[in-house]
C-alpha cells in the first residue's frame, strides 16, 4: 500500500479540501484535468514472494489508503447468466462466491446494448427488462482467497485487508471489494464479485507488480460487467487502468444506485446518501449543458 501526495496550486487545494469535507474521493476531480490517472511509482521493488510479517493497519490510516494502479490491463466483458462459449468455457449462472448469482441479481444481465439502459444524465446503467437486486457494476479478477480446505495459504500474507475484515463462516475476504476502473477519460467504480478471467491464483498480479499470467483473450486481466463497459464507453478487449479503493473513498454515483448496502446501514432509507446521489446527477447534467453550450458557441449557433 502506498500513500501519495501531490503539491497543487491553490484552486486544487481548495477542491481537495471540499472533497474531503463532503466525503468524496479525490480521483473524481483529478480525472477532469488529466487523460491518465495519477500514478505513484514505488521507490523500491516489492518482494516477489509474500512477506511472512503482517503489520496491523491503524483504522485512521485505512481511510487514507491509496492502492497502486494496474496499468494498461486488457479488459473483457462478462455478465451474470452468460453461457459457455469457446472463449468462456465456464457459465456464469453462479459465481465463485454465490451459488445463486442469477436469482440473487434478479435475472439475466443481457449485454446487448439494445436491451440495456445506459444514461449518464439519469445515472441509470442496467438491463431494461428488470431492476437489478445487486450492484450491476461488478468485475472479476484472477484470484480466489478460498480453497477446498479453507483459505489459500498465501491469502493472509498477500491480501492487504485480510487481517482487518470479519471472516464469518470462513467466507471470502474479496467479495464486494471496491475497485476504481479508469479508461476513455472516465473513472468508474465497481465491486469484485467473481474470479477470472481464466486464472484463480494469480496473486502476484492482483496484489503485486507482475503482469497477468493469462495469455488468452490478448492477456486479459480483468472482466468487467456491461454496466462498467457502458459507463466507460469502451469495447471488448479495451485497455484499462484499475486499482483497489476503500469503501469510504467511493463517490456517490450509478454504482450505488442498485443493490448497494453500505457498512452499518439498516433497511431504512439513507437520506443523506440519496441527497448526495441527486447532487451527483445535478453535476453531470450541468456539465453536459456546459459542454453543449460551448460547442454551440464555437460553431456559431
Amino acid at each position: 500500500m502506498t500513500r501519495r501526495f501531490f503539491p497543487q496550486p491553490y484552486p486544487c487545494r481548495a477542491l481537495f479540501a471540499m472533497a474531503c469535507s463532503l466525503g468524496l474521493a479525490w480521483p473524481i476531480f483529478a480525472q477532469q484535468t488529466s487523460s491518465t490517472p495519477r500514478v505513484i511509482i514505488p521507490s523500491a521493488a516489492r518482494p516477489s514472494a509474500p512477506s511472512t510479517r503482517i503489520a496491523p493497519t491503524p483504522i485512521a490510516s485505512v481511510e487514507r489508503t491509496l492502492y497502486p494502479w494496474k496499468l494498461h490491463i486488457t479488459s473483457t466483458a462478462f455478465w451474470i447468466g452468460e453461457q459457455p462459449t469457446q472463449n468462456n468455457p465456464v457459465p456464469n449462472d453462479d459465481s465463485s462466491w454465490d451459488t445463486n448469482w442469477v436469482e440473487n441479481y434478479g435475472g439475466y444481465d443481457d449485454p446487448d446494448p439494445l436491451k440495456r439502459v445506459a444514461s449518464h444524465s439519469s445515472g441509470d446503467f442496467r438491463p431494461k427488462h428488470f431492476v437489478p437486486k445487486l450492484n450491476p457494476f461488478y468485475v472479476a479478477l484472477p484470484y480466489n482467497d478460498k480453497h477446498r480446505s479453507g483459505y489459500r495459504p498465501e491469502a493472509s500474507k498477500v491480501i492487504p485487508w485480510f487481517n482487518r475484515v470479519p471472516k464469518h463462516g470462513n467466507r471470502s475476504t474479496l467479495k464486494g471489494r471496491w475497485l476504481q476502473v479508469y479508461s476513455n477519460n472516465r473513472s468508474c467504480y465497481a465491486q469484485w464479485e467473481d474470479v477470472g478471467p481464466f486464472e484463480v491464483d494469480d496473486w502476484r498480479y492482483v496484489f503485486g507488480n507482475s503482469r497477468p499470467v493469462n495469455t488468452q483473450n490478448q492477456g486479459a486481466g480483468i472482466d468487467i460487467s456491461p454496466a462498467v463497459r457502458d459507463y466507460l464507453g469502451i469495447a471488448n478487449s479495451h485497455k484499462v487502468h484499475w486499482r483497489f479503493v476503500e469503501e469510504s473513498q467511493v463517490p456517490y454515483g450509478p454504482w450505488k444506485k442498485y443493490g448497494y448496502v453500505a457498512k452499518n446501514e439498516t433497511s431504512m432509507p439513507n437520506l443523506d446518501a440519496q441527497q448526495r446521489y441527486f447532487e451527483y446527477l445535478k453535476r453531470v447534467r450541468d456539465e453536459q449543458f456546459r459542454r453543449k453550450t460551448k460547442t454551440q458557441l464555437e460553431n456559431g449557433q
